[in-house]
C-alpha cells in the first residue's frame, strides 16, 4: 500500500516546550502571546520587562518564526548578551541568526552588508571617541586655529556639542544657544568644524558612533532596494528601554517595521531621565499617535519593593501631567514605611546615613545591598569624609570619588601650594593648567621656585620668570596673578575664600572650555566653597580632604576589612543607578534648590523629569527607603540659609512615611527618634 508521509512545517508547529501561562503572570502572558502589530508595553519598575521580552522572543521562535526574522534592540551589550543567553537557555538550543544587539551594533552589521548605495565599502573604519577627538583636532589645525590655546574649547567639548546636535537632529547653532550659551561667540567655528569633520571622515572612509545611526536611517530612507530587503526580512522588531531613544532611533524603528508592522516597544515613561543625552520622552508618549492601531499593555506587578515603598513612589509620580497613568502593585508584604529624615545640616546628614548603614550591617544587611543616591555628586562630599572617618569602604558607581575628580584636585592644587610651597606635585598640576605651559616648563619653573625656598611673595614678583619664552611667560603671569591674591592676609587661612579666588581668576573659564559637563563641575566647585566655609584653617581643611584617600579600596588591609573590599557600599548619582536595586536605599539632599535642581523650577517639562528622577531613586529600594533633608546650609552668596524640604517631600501625603528627627549627643554619636515614639 502506498503511504504518504507529511512533514509538518515548523511554522505550523503547535506544541510548545515552555508552559508560558505557568511561567508568566497574566499581563506578561498577554504580551508574550498576543502582541502582534504595533504594541506599546508600559513596564513599571521591577515588573519583569526583561523576562517578558525574553519569553516573547522564545514564543516567536517556538511558533516557527526564524531567528533571522527577529530584530531585538537593546541599549547595552550586556543586556543583549543576557537576553540571547536566556532565550537559548529556555529553548535549550542556539538562536543562531537572531539579530540581537545595541542600535549601534545592529547598524554596523547592516551598513557593512548593505551600505554600498551610500558609498560605503564593507571594510569602512569606525572611529571610537578618542579617534574622533584626534580627527577634530586635525580639522581645527586645517582651519588654522591653535589647538593648544586655552582660548578655544577642548576637542572633547567640541565633540560633545557636535554629537548632541546629530542625535537631537538640531543645528549646531540651536544646540549652542539652548545648552552652551557660553560658546555663542564660537558658533561660526563650530559650524565650520562640523563641515570639515564630515568631509574628513568621508575622505578616510570612516564613521563615528553617531554616523552609524545617521547612515542606517539614511540607507533605509534613500535606497528603495535596501529598504525592501530589510523591511521584508524583519518580521518582528522588539525594542527595550524605549523611553531612552532619541529621534533618529525612533525613526529607524518606525521605518524598518513598516512592512510587517510587528513593532513591540517596551519602556516606562516614568523612568525617562536622559534628556541631557538627547533622549526624548515624546517617542514613548506619542507612540499610540504614530501607530493608530497600537495595542497598549501594562506591566504593573512589582516583584522588587515592599508595598509601602511603592505606595510612596506611586503617589509622587501621579503629580506629573505628561504620562501614562500606572499603579504599581507589590507582590511583597507591606514592609517598613519609608522614613523622611530631618537633620540640622550636611554634616549631621552624613553622620546619620553612616550610622544607619553600620546599624543595618550589624543587623545582617551586606554593605553591597545598600546604596546612597544623590541628584548631584557634590551632595556626597560630606558623606564621603564621614565614611572615611569611620573606615567604611565604598564604591562610587560610574565615576570617581568627589575629592578625586579632576576639577576638585585642580583647585585643591593651588591651596596645597599655599599650605606647602615645596609640594612639587601640586606645582606641576597647577602650572600645566596654564596656557602655554607644558610638563617640561612646569618642571623648570618648579625647580626655580625650589631654589627660591618656596617664597611665594618672591615668586609672584615681576622679575621672577622674566626670561621664559613669551607664550610660557604669558601663562605664568596668570599663575602668579592668582597666587598674588591667594596669599593676601584676608584670604590666606580661609579655604572658602581661596577657592573663590581661584575660580574668579581663570579657573571658571578653564572649566567651561575643557569639560563637557562644565555646569555640573562649576556647581561642584561652588558647593566646595560652601563646604570649606566651616573650616577654621587651611591646613585642617586639606587634612580632612586628604585623609579620605587613606581609605581607598586598594589600600585597605586587615581581615576585618576584607569583606568590605569585596562588597562595598554603593554611592551613586540617580542617573547611574537606573536599572539597579538594593535592600536599603538612602536618597539624600532632598532640600529646596538641591533636588529638584533649582533651574528646573522655571520649566514644567524639566520639573516633571526631575520628579521622574525622584521616582527612579525610590523604586531602587527593596525593603528600606530613607529620604534625608537638612534644615540649614551655608551659601557663599547668601550666608546661612534655612532650607525648605524638597517639593517632592512636601507633596507626599504624611501617611506614606514616618517622620524621623535626628539629635546629636555630646559624645557625637547620632541617634534618630521618631516623632511619636509611643505609637
Amino acid at each position: 500500500m502506498h503511504k504518504k508521509y507529511i512533514l509538518q512545517s515548523s511554522r505550523e508547529a503547535s506544541a510548545f516546550t515552555i508552559d508560558y501561562e505557568k511561567e508568566l503572570n497574566p499581563s506578561q502572558f498577554e504580551v508574550v502571546t498576543k502582541a502582534d502589530g504595533p504594541a506599546l508595553v508600559l513596564a513599571g519598575a521591577g515588573s519583569g520587562k526583561t523576562r517578558t521580552l525574553v519569553y516573547r522572543v522564545a514564543y516567536l521562535l517556538e511558533k516557527g518564526v526564524r531567528p533571522e526574522e527577529i530584530l531585538l534592540v537593546t541599549f547595552t551589550n550586556k543586556a543583549a548578551n543576557e537576553m540571547r543567553s536566556r532565550v537559548e537557555s529556555l529553548l535549550k538550543t542556539k538562536a543562531k541568526g537572531l539579530w540581537c544587539g545595541t542600535f549601534h551594533h545592529v547598524a554596523n552589521r547592516i551598513l557593512r552588508q548593505w551600505g554600498k548605495p551610500l558609498g560605503l565599502d564593507s571594510d569602512f573604519g569606525i572611529l571610537d571617541e578618542e579617534d574622533s577627538r584626534d580627527l577634530i583636532k586635525a580639522c581645527l589645525k586645517s582651519l588654522e586655529y591653535l589647538t593648544g590655546s586655552a582660548k578655544l574649547p577642548k576637542a572633547s567639548v567640541m565633540q560633545s556639542v557636535l554629537s548632541f546636535s546629530v542625535n537631537a537632529q538640531k543645528s549646531v547653532s540651536q544646540i549652542i544657544t539652548q545648552n552652551y550659551p557660553h560658546f555663542l561667540n564660537f558658533t561660526p567655528l563650530f559650524e565650520k568644524l562640523q563641515k570639515t569633520y564630515v568631509e574628513r571622515k568621508s575622505k578616510i572612509k570612516s564613521l563615528d558612533y553617531d554616523d552609524l545611526l545617521v547612515f542606517w536611517l539614511r540607507l533605509i530612507k534613500n535606497s528603495e532596494q535596501v529598504r525592501q530587503i530589510l523591511t521584508e526580512r524583519f518580521r518582528y522588531c522588539l525594542v527595550d528601554e524605549y523611553q531612552d531613544t532619541n529621534k533618529i532611533q525612533h525613526e529607524i524603528m518606525r521605518t524598518i517595521s513598516e512592512k510587517h508592522r510587528n513593532l513591540l516597544v517596551v519602556g516606562d515613561d516614568a523612568q525617562s531621565i536622559y534628556s541631557f543625552r538627547a533622549a526624548t520622552i515624546r517617542n514613548i508618549l506619542d507612540f499610540p499617535k504614530d501607530f493608530q492601531d497600537c495595542k497598549t499593555y501594562r506591566l504593573e506587578t512589582n516583584y522588587r519593593s515592599v508595598s509601602s515603598v511603592l505606595n510612596l513612589a506611586n503617589h509622587s509620580i501621579r503629580q506629573n501631567q505628561e504620562q501614562f497613568p500606572k499603579n504599581l502593585k507589590s507582590m511583597r508584604e507591606e514592609g517598613q514605611k519609608p522614613q523622611s529624615v530631618r537633620v540640622r545640616d550636611g554634616r549631621q546628614e552624613a553622620a546619620f546615613i553612616a550610622q544607619r548603614i553600620i546599624e543595618l550591617h550589624e543587623e545582617g544587611v551586606d554593605y553591597s545591598e545598600m546604596a546612597v543616591l544623590f541628584r548631584a555628586h557634590y551632595q556626597a562630599a560630606e558623606l564621603e569624609l564621614e565614611l572615611a572617618r569611620r573606615g567604611l569602604n565604598y564604591l562610587v558607581r560610574g565615576g570617581v570619588r568627589f575629592f578625586e575628580q579632576a576639577h576638585i584636585k585642580d583647585v585643591l592644587a593651588y591651596l596645597r601650594i599655599v599650605a606647602n610651597p615645596m609640594d612639587e606635585i601640586a606645582w606641576i598640576r597647577a602650572l600645566t593648567l596654564q596656557s602655554g605651559i607644558g610638563i617640561g616648563y612646569a618642571d623648570r619653573i618648579f625647580q626655580r621656585a625650589e631654589q627660591a625656598g618656596g617664597n611665594l611673595e618672591q615668586i609672584c614678583g615681576e622679575s621672577f620668570g622674566g626670561d621664559l619664552p613669551a607664550r610660557v611667560r604669558q601663562g605664568f603671569a596668570g599663575f602668579k596673578n592668582t597666587f598674588t591674591k591667594l596669599i593676601r592676609e584676608e584670604r590666606r587661612d580661609h579655604p572658602d575664600m581661596m577657592i573663590e579666588s581661584v575660580l574668579e581668576n581663570g579657573y571658571s573659564k578653564h572649566i567651561l572650555l575643557n569639560f563637557e559637563n562644565a555646569r555640573d563641575r562649576l556647581e561642584d566647585l561652588r558647593q566646595l566653597v560652601n563646604f570649606a566655609h566651616s573650616y577654621k584653617g587651611l591646613k585642617s581643611f586639606l587634612a580632612d580632604v586628604t585623609l579620605k584617600e587613606g581609605f581607598r579600596g586598594e589600600t585597605l588591609t586587615g581581615d576585618a576589612e576584607a569583606e568590605q573590599i569585596e562588597s562595598p557600599l554603593i554611592l551613586s548619582t540617580i542617573h547611574q543607578a537606573k536599572g539597579l536595586e538594593w535592600k536599603a536605599v538612602f536618597v539624600m539632599g532632598l532640600a529646596e534648590g538641591q533636588f529638584p535642581h533649582a533651574k528646573s523650577l522655571t520649566s514644567e517639562e524639566q520639573l516633571e523629569e526631575e520628579r521622574r528622577l525622584f521616582y527612579v531613586a525610590c523604586t531602587r529600594a527593596k525593603d528600606w527607603l530613607f529620604l534625608t533633608h537638612s534644615m540649614m546650609r551655608y551659601d557663599a552668596q547668601a550666608g546661612m540659609v534655612i532650607n525648605r524640604p524638597s517639593i517632592f517631600l512636601l507633596e507626599l501625603e504624611s501617611s506614606l512615611y514616618d517622620e524621623v528627627e535626628v539629635e546629636q549627643r555630646e559624645e557625637k554619636d547620632t541617634i534618630y527618634i521618631e516623632d511619636d515614639p509611643d505609637e
